[in-house]
């Protein structure tokens, strides 16, 4: 994030002339990110009770939504949107004397309203390369819960909303009319947990059925790769005047 941000600093005091924004240009966009696991900043959750262990963590996901770009100046763009992210983890519940191990997933869902500011470097005639930071509030509707053979999951949020920080880097082509082609990354990262997590292993006996569950809070960071496109729009004339 510090590097991102660095980045960012560099590209806003470059020379006007190697910048370029599209002012007065308001375009629509849709996109698909998958989700990968980045547990540099985040571990999975583990847990132990006497012989029993508990663990999870995210396995990946997928992102998709739409956008919509608003070129502010020659220097800077503005965009928000509307996404819904679905993760998938993977919880894991063991038992050292009686040798039960079972791995299984669950899918945890949310929705995302974003809004970042942008700033361009030209590469080429029609290539830009592009980093944004900026924030996203983060709704979750539902809980999720799970079960297998000698156990169980039930993950509940802990707000049915939430504030996040992302940053963006990325590289696009902007075709003269066909639209805008993008391909980057983007890292997302909550200012608290995602949620809480409680597994659940069931000992049948003898001599009496035990339940032994553990609560875990799960983090919600994660980092995608981001494929979208922008429809061209012709730029509103006045706006650009008075930009320029």
């Amino acid at each position: 994030m510090r590097r991102l941000l660095l980045l960012l600093f560099v590209l806003l005091t470059c020379g006007g002339a190697q910048l370029h924004a599209q002012a007065g240009v308001t375009t629509l966009g849709l996109m698909v990110k998958p989700v990968l696991p980045f547990t540099y900043f985040d571990k999975d959750a583990t847990a132990e009770i006497e012989h029993v262990k508990y663990q999870i963590g995210l396995e990946g996901g997928f992102s998709f939504g739409m956008n919509v770009r608003v070129g502010l100046t020659n220097t800077i763009s503005l965009e928000t949107g509307l996404g819904q992210i679905q993760r998938r983890f993977s919880y894991r519940v063991t038992n050292d004397t009686s040798g039960y191990d079972e791995t299984a997933p669950i899918r945890y869902v949310g929705y995302e309203l974003p809004v970042m500011g942008l700033v361009f470097i030209r590469l080429g005639e029609l290539t830009y390369m592009s980093a944004a930071l900026g924030g996203s509030l983060d709704f979750y509707p539902s809980d999720a819960q799970g079960l297998i053979e000698e156990g169980s999951i039930y993950i509940f949020r802990r707000n049915w909303a939430q504030a996040s920080v992302i940053g963006n880097m990325g590289f696009e082509f902007r075709s003269r009319k066909s639209g805008i082609f993008y391909l980057g990354a983007t890292y997302h990262r909550p200012f608290n947990d995602l949620a809480l997590a409680d597994l659940s292993y069931i000992y049948y006996g003898p001599p009496a059925r035990t339940e032994r569950t553990e609560r875990m809070a799960l983090a919600g960071s994660y980092l995608t790769v981001d494929i979208r496109y922008y429809f061209h729009e012709d730029p509103d004339r006045k706006r650009l005047r008075r930009s320029n």
